[in-house]
């Protein structure tokens, strides 16, 4: 079996290619590579989600690496990613493996690397680290330890305390009002809805204990999950809906109204309203997927916008630089200055409560607010699974450079990450192999829902020949 990293990290299906045997060889490979370097006090934090086997795994995962004589703080319960990465940082640990799958189907189970500053590893590391397991498969590392040094410990208490500093929770309080959460059966609960509650707020939490199988789907916070937190919303007349995936990064938001506000709504409105009520010098980025909203935005208020590959570690790198205010992913990823080099879905759900109640109007009127400065931008995606003849033929096809499709002229090509056909109107379409899971993901924008969709037809008959 041959271990590869995605986007973030390595995942498989439980039991089929994730198994303690691939838990060791990847753990072992990790020690290997941050043991070239390491010091007689060298930290590791472990943590996981709510997964099947995931504190079975995680305790496998730390005894290889007392084994290799690191330190090992092994969480105590499951854990979200960004508060792993909080742990990660004032614990100065050399990096931290998290067991999860994040929003991947329930049968899915992953390990998540970051390195001492927080952030997700980069490729760098993880194509050394899929070199090492070879030479730890051949059985060229440690398996037991005389003395072990492993120690649990709760990542929650910090995480929160640092929250504070970073979310206007006074602004919060005084507008008041009720909160909906819906945590999805993930490491979100007792953190999101705790941080509200520690502050005088009130939530109702849905879906608030362990599930496996996350009621039977992905533990994903996309509108098609989200119906009951919606009628929550409605019933008991909340301010907003919150939701965050199986391990807390990725977020979804529900206004008043029942209406959900997309990823790339509200990268572009949190950055609008950062930039205004923070003052931060700075610019935005966001992953070359993400809505030219964000852009638009920058403009209208003179700030840069870097454009990134998909995968929150390049974003993560230019909030390590302080080049940003905010960088975000159309998949529900965002951070800002002054925090950690990870996606956090806690975070992104505050902010908007905040925003909120900063500026006494609805994420709603908000939004239409901003459209009506910078104008309107409608998005989507759709995926194509991949099969045996689709693999075979999809390398050739993203290296063409057509002239036109369906249609449109194609200004120019982007190949940050797949291929990106940006049209003479501004309208784009992207297609790229997810780094997740074997689906080809297609991106559409343009300034109308009734255009996307023709475009995202066209992308998919793009793909396939037609």
């Amino acid at each position: 079996m041959t271990i590869q990293f995605g986007t973030s990290g390595w995942r498989a299906v439980i039991a089929d290619e994730f198994t303690f045997a691939g838990v060791r060889s990847v753990t072992g490979a990790i020690c290997s590579h941050f043991g070239s370097k390491k010091a007689a006090n060298d930290v590791m934090v472990v943590g996981y989600d709510t997964r099947f086997l995931g504190e079975q795994f995680a305790r496998e995962c730390a005894d290889i690496v007392t084994a290799n004589d690191f330190q090992v703080l092994l969480c105590d319960s499951p854990v979200p990613t960004p508060t792993l990465s909080h742990a990660i940082r004032t614990r100065k640990a050399v990096c931290g493996i998290n067991f999860t799958a994040s929003h991947n189907p329930p049968e899915y189970n992953g390990m998540k690397l970051s390195t001492g500053d927080g952030a997700p590893a980069l490729p760098e590391i993880t194509r050394n680290v899929e070199q090492l397991i070879k030479d730890v498969e051949r059985g060229q590392s440690k398996t037991q330890s005389a003395k072990p040094s492993l120690q649990t410990f709760s990542a929650r208490p910090d995480y929160l305390a640092d929250l504070s500093t970073k979310i206007k929770f006074d602004v919060i309080k005084r507008a008041g009002g009720r909160y909906a959460y819906d945590p999805i059966w993930g490491t979100g609960r007792g953190y999101l809805d705790e941080a509200l509650r520690m502050h005088g707020l009130e939530v109702e939490t849905i879906h608030d204990w362990r599930d496996v199988l996350f009621g039977g789907r992905a533990p994903e916070p996309e509108e098609s999950h989200l119906s009951e937190l919606r009628e929550l919303v409605l019933s008991k007349k909340c301010v907003l809906g919150l939701a965050t995936d199986g391990d807390a990064d990725r977020f979804g938001v529900i206004d008043a109204n029942g209406s959900f506000i997309s990823p790339n709504q509200l990268i572009a409105l949190l950055f609008d309203y950062l930039v205004e009520s923070r003052q931060w010098s700075g610019g935005a980025a966001r992953s070359v997927a993400t809505s030219h909203l964000v852009d638009r935005v920058a403009e209208a208020r003179g700030l840069p916008v870097y454009e990134t590959p998909v995968g929150f570690k390049y974003i993560g790198e230019l909030i390590n630089e302080n080049k940003i205010v905010i960088g975000g992913e159309e998949s529900a990823g965002l951070s800002i200055k002054g925090h950690y080099p990870e996606k956090d879905g806690i975070l992104a759900c505050l902010l908007a409560a905040e925003a909120v109640a900063a500026r006494g109007t609805s994420l709603t009127e908000q939004l239409n607010e901003l459209y009506a400065r910078v104008g309107k931008l409608e998005s989507g995606r759709t995926g194509i699974r991949l099969t045996p003849e689709i693999m075979k033929a999809l390398p050739d096809k993203l290296k063409q450079y057509p002239k036109e499709i369906g249609g449109r002229r194609v200004d120019r090509t982007n190949r940050l990450d797949g291929v990106k056909f940006i049209f003479a109107d501004g309208s784009w379409l992207l297609m790229r192999p997810s780094g997740t899971e074997p689906v080809v993901r297609i991106y559409a924008e343009s300034e109308s829902a009734k255009d996307v969709e023709v475009l995202l037809e066209q992308g998919h008959r793009y793909l396939l020949g037609g």
